[in-house]
């Protein structure tokens, strides 16, 4: 009997889309004990011995019966969910009226009543607790995770050990949900510490088991968990511990002075659904989700937006990857968008922004910062005079590079700029940075101990400024070092009616906006052209690089 006990009481988690109000779980338990054990020996070998006809029985059946098998050493009861079985203790209490104080005491006591005159009780040992009983399991909450000698539970551990999660604790919150200031910007540390305790509404129900001695049941010192059963509103099940399926049964131990073995078997006794039952279910999802497609199209409409004529729409969706090679670490990015002429953006577009402060970590001989910092990006661009020959400038995005350390002094710690690839599509892009300096070491060591550095009144000053009318800008003379450099993956999407009608494209295919749709195949051509140029250049360094004589013979040849 001992090699086949499952020793695996851990919860097991479910998922079903049925009610759960079709669950229904059989629970058989038993006592296991020297005289019951011995008791049936005796009657399986007092068998043997009668089918030999050997000796009689009335000795053995007055021991088995003086040894054990009483009718309250075995049950076998079916429960379906939160279904009440009153223990023996519950039955005491709540027959007198004058022990029930709340609604739900006193409509225990009118079943209890109606229990008694009708005489049908299918239950002694075993028993339940409803998500509506004020009972909660403590050892779940005394069960420690990890098993060190000495166990210090964190803040959060104990307030998550302590919360009720029932279905009647779901409180309103006090006071009115403010209108303004939504966010705490200063969150104390104790607002912290609340704020991560998680009060998820789930319903629970225990099956419990009255193990007490004979002619002593309705104690509660003699109550134990058999199963507890959580669900919540997403069709979640959690047991524990998990059904009998191909297992051994439970062993469950009492405690006092007589310490009885007992066995007890958890079981799944939910009926199946048929096949036209199924079938028909799935009509009925399929209904639903075709009316709720049906209703977010009503919702977005058939109309699909185009921009006005001349018009061409980028849409940028970006991201800053990371950063690298710095000198500092606690890195931040400042970035905006420059748009040149022709281009516009709506009023309410964010054309520039600030990443968060993120730590470096080592990898291979660079220390890197991965920010994942999203950005976005929607501008217009009209060309007013179709007779100019030139593309069109595309815009550009600068960006600075800043470190902070802990007394809040930031140092620039790299300047680069990103211009918006011509091409859509997906492209991951790697920009160097650079930093002005100042010659000497009283600059280095004003850098280190007090912070700033030599900044640029203009960021653009990095590539071209628009305010640069003259034909060469001259950087003669600017001490500068290179620094890091910055990853970006951009999302680029161009929409423009000159893009989807053939007929504008044939009759005007020298148009600004017909040359901006044929840049991805300008790039592939470009690529094609490049790869040529490649294979060229290695022809050529080959055979520089054989011997004379061998290039004279074969050139006579």
């Amino acid at each position: 009997m001992a090699e086949s006990w499952s020793s695996d009481a851990g919860e097991s988690v479910y998922r079903s889309r049925d009610s759960v109000k079709n669950l229904k779980i059989r629970v058989r338990i038993q006592r296991i004990t020297s005289t019951t054990v011995f008791s049936q020996k005796i009657q399986e070998q007092a068998a043997e011995q009668r089918e030999k006809g050997l000796i009689e029985l009335s000795t053995f059946n007055t021991q088995a019966s003086s040894a054990g098998g009483r009718p309250d050493d075995e049950e076998d009861v079916t429960v379906g969910w939160q279904e009440k079985l009153f223990s023996q203790f519950e039955l005491d209490l709540f027959r007198t009226e004058a022990a029930c104080q709340s609604p739900l005491d006193r409509q225990y006591h009118s079943e209890i009543l109606q229990l008694e005159k009708s005489g049908t009780r299918k239950n002694r040992r075993i028993f339940t607790y409803t998500d509506y009983d004020r009972y909660t399991n403590l050892e779940e909450h005394c069960h420690s995770v990890t098993t060190p000698e000495m166990h210090t539970p964190t803040f959060l551990a104990e307030r998550m050990s302590n919360v009720r999660r029932r279905r009647q604790e779901r409180r309103i919150a006090e006071g009115s949900i403010p209108k303004s200031r939504l966010i705490t910007w200063d969150p104390s540390e104790e607002f912290v510490k609340n704020n991560h305790v998680i009060n998820t509404p789930v319903q629970t129900m225990h099956i419990m088991g009255d193990l007490g001695p004979y002619g002593k049941l309705g104690q509660r010192e003699n109550e134990y968990v058999l199963c507890t059963l959580r669900v919540d509103s997403n069709g979640v099940i959690t047991v524990k511990p998990d059904f009998n399926s191909c297992k051994g049964p439970y062993r469950l131990e009492t405690e006092g002075e007589k310490q009885d073995l007992w066995s007890y078997v958890v079981e799944n006794v939910s009926l199946s659904m048929s096949r036209e039952e199924q079938d028909r279910e799935q009509r009925v999802h399929k209904d639903l989700y075709i009316r709720h497609k049906e209703y977010l199209n009503s919702l977005v409409g058939q109309d699909f937006e185009m921009p006005p004529p001349g018009i061409l729409r980028l849409l940028v969706n970006g991201e800053i990857v990371s950063a690298q090679g710095y000198e500092y670490d606690n890195l931040y990015i400042h970035y905006f968008f420059e748009l040149p002429n022709n281009w516009s953006s709506q009023p309410f577009q964010q054309l520039s922004g600030v990443t968060q402060t993120c730590s470096t970590r080592s990898l291979g001989r660079e220390n890197v910062a991965y920010f994942s910092y999203p950005f976005s990006c929607e501008a217009y661009f009209r060309k007013e005079d179709e007779s100019e020959g030139s593309d069109p400038q595309w815009p550009v995005l600068y960006f600075k590079v800043l470190s902070l350390d802990s007394w809040q002094r930031y140092r620039t710690e790299g300047y680069g700029y990103l211009v918006i690839p011509a091409a859509p599509g997906c492209h991951t892009l790697t920009c160097a940075t650079w930093r002005p300096v100042q010659s000497g070491t009283v600059a280095e060591l004003r850098r280190f101990f007090i912070g700033g550095s030599p900044e640029l009144e203009d960021i653009s000053y990095t590539r071209v400024p628009g305010t640069f009318k003259g034909e060469r800008l001259s950087r003669f003379g600017f001490r500068s070092e290179t620094t890091g450099s910055v990853t970006f993956k951009l999302h680029c999407i161009q929409h423009s009616r000159a893009f989807i009608d053939a007929n504008a494209l044939r009759k005007r295919r020298r148009s600004v906006l017909d040359r901006l749709g044929g840049f991805s195949q300008q790039s592939s051509i470009y690529n094609v052209l490049d790869a040529f140029q490649k294979a060229r250049r290695r022809m050529q360094e080959a055979r520089e690089s054989l011997p004379q004589d061998l290039l004279n013979s074969t050139a006579s040849a």
